[in-house]
């Protein structure tokens, strides 16, 4: 009876002793994304070409500050964006640019 109280203590010990150790080493757990209904965690973090800011465009790689000021005049002359391949007739942005960026890169 002793013997299995020991184990049971022993076993306890062990556990919170692990909890304590990853609760003190200053690290925090990596966030996790939940997709909720049918959005999934990668639209979550897509930029509508349609409809975002100068701004919110140099988010997308290889677009800097004047090459996502080019997206939007380019929408503002001709309008909304029908394909994501129409995007790669702005000045300055290639087909490359637009695979790059195809998953960060919605119409709607």
């Amino acid at each position: 009876m002793k013997s299995i109280i020991l184990v049971v203590i022993c076993s306890l010990l062990a556990f919170s002793s692990v909890g304590f150790a990853a609760d003190v080493s200053g690290k925090s757990a990596p966030a996790i994304a939940v997709a909720s209904g049918n959005t999934s965690t990668q639209e979550q973090g897509a930029i509508n070409i349609n409809t975002a800011d100068a701004q919110t465009l140099t988010r997308l790689k290889g677009v800097g500050l004047k090459k996502a000021e080019a997206i939007v005049a380019w929408r503002n002359a001709n309008g909304s964006f029908k394909t994501l391949e129409q995007l790669a007739e702005v000045k300055g942005i290639g087909s490359k640019t637009v695979e790059i960026n195809r998953t960060m890169l919605r119409l709607q």
